[in-house]
């Protein structure tokens, strides 16, 4: 059997084609072989298929005589937290985040959360999982409920990144979209009310269903953000806070409904750490930098870019000691919580600017204006590499600084831009950005979409 769910970080497919409970079962037992592992945690999302391919996935690792340490319903971020502060040997959450309905998946992490991909196990672990030729254990494992205590460290943790005594009483919209996020942010707010958050929040679409009765909750798709937009208007909201299916990224909306791109989020989280920590380390991607560069260096802190992708970001934030780390995906990684991306730590963060600074959208207006972007804009093409081929030959020669980390970026006196080709589909992804200029962002844009589609 070839496993097509199979991907470069993770696991993802189709239910009943790519993926099943056989298939759970497999991994489960393939994982505890490959990783050796005694103890592992085991969290899930709130799809309807979720709670069967974790029973499997459990049933695997019992089969192979690990301890299985049950998180429940929670976020991919909760097992993450709890894989480290329970030293377990992995981590797993069976969750498709923000792909459709019939798909589900898994996220998965070694010891220590660390990531794991095709080079340090997933590799091995398909391949153990495809054979099906699993040796028999003499031992048969448990499953613990872990869930209340859990969390209870997760929220101790999550709060710790705020000074509440700086928080003012703001109110604020929060949408989970029917995703997972709903009991887990009420179990974080609980806590703030206890020590005294002068707080106030609106809740819309809160409580967890499988059915996703409002469609996926994922807020990068500027068709899923006007129903946030509005409340946070109809509510008086001082800002708005979107979450997707298992809330690892979470997006913003000033006072008056506007969107708030990922890279100036990245920006504004990277100056709040160095205020705290100065000459800290900031890691970034390749996509939008301008902006978090300049930030960084006003800071005194020290900017590392890296490549795209949640395993690379992760590696970079340990190998540098990175006190923070973001995406303009609205992925925030965090030194302080196992090196991993959250999704609740930056909604608590951004408060605290408020509190101190003042509303969100005057924070964001003036580093807008310095550092004009595209947000990333999307072709599907027929032949995706003849396009970019098509770009790299007019603009090779006519840039002053060419970067290939992560697909080409090309820098022309006071703009740039980054052409990334996805993996998984016939899609080329532009970003555009310039230094105070935001003709100079659109007249890119039409630059480079009439080199590539022709």
């Amino acid at each position: 059997m070839t496993l097509t769910c199979f991907k470069a970080y993770d696991i993802r497919g189709r239910l009943g084609i790519d993926l099943d409970e056989e298939i759970a079962y497999r991994i489960g037992r393939a994982f505890a072989q490959t990783l050796g592992t005694k103890a592992v945690v085991l969290g899930r999302d709130v799809r309807a298929s979720s709670k069967s391919l974790a029973d499997s996935v459990a049933q695997g690792l019992m089969d192979e005589g690990c301890e299985v340490m049950d998180l429940g319903l929670s976020g991919t971020e909760e097992m993450y937290f709890a894989t480290t502060h329970f030293q377990a040997d992995g981590g797993i959450c069976v969750t498709a985040s923000h792909n459709p309905m019939d798909y589900n998946g898994m996220k998965m992490v070694r010891a220590g959360s660390a990531p794991l991909d095709t080079a340090t196990g997933l590799a091995r672990i398909k391949e153990l999982a495809e054979q099906n030729s699993l040796s028999a254990s003499h031992t048969t494992g448990n499953i613990t409920d872990i869930a209340k205590e859990a969390r209870e460290a997760y929220v101790d943790r999550i709060v710790s990144f705020a000074d509440i005594s700086a928080l003012k009483p703001l109110k604020i919209l929060v949408n989970a979209g029917h995703g997972t996020a709903g009991p887990t942010f009420d179990a974080i707010v609980e806590h703030l009310e206890k020590r005294g958050a002068p707080l106030k929040f609106e809740r819309l679409f809160h409580e967890p269903d499988g059915t996703f009765p409002e469609g996926i909750p994922n807020p990068l798709l500027p068709e899923n953000r006007p129903r946030t937009a509005q409340a946070v208007r109809d509510a008086g909201a001082d800002f708005g806070v979107a979450w997707d299916g298992d809330f690892d990224r979470c997006f913003f909306f000033d006072h008056t409904g506007a969107f708030i791109d990922g890279e100036y989020v990245v920006g504004l989280l990277a100056e709040a750490f160095l205020a705290k920590d100065p000459g800290a380390t900031i890691i970034h991607d390749p996509r939008v930098i301008w902006n978090t560069q300049d930030i960084v260096e006003k800071a005194k802190g020290r900017a590392v870019q890296t490549r795209t992708g949640h395993a690379f970001i992760k590696q970079a934030m340990r190998e540098e000691n990175a006190v923070y780390g973001g995406e303009m995906s609205a992925h925030h990684y965090f030194r302080d919580f196992v090196h991993c991306d959250s999704g609740m730590v930056p909604w608590i963060l951004v408060a605290e600017l408020v509190s101190r600074h003042g509303s969100l959208k005057d924070l964001v207006a003036h580093r807008k204006a310095a550092f004009p972007s595209s947000g990333e804009i999307n072709f599907t093409l027929e032949d995706p590499k003849g396009a970019i081929e098509r770009v790299q030959a007019v603009f090779e020669l006519q840039a002053t600084a060419i970067d290939e980390m992560d697909g080409l970026g090309f820098e022309l006196g006071d703009w740039r831009f980054n052409l990334r080709s996805s993996n998984t589909e016939p899609v080329v992804r532009l970003n555009v950005e310039a230094r105070g200029d935001a003709k100079l962002v659109s007249d890119g844009v039409e630059l480079v979409k009439s080199l590539l589609i022709g």
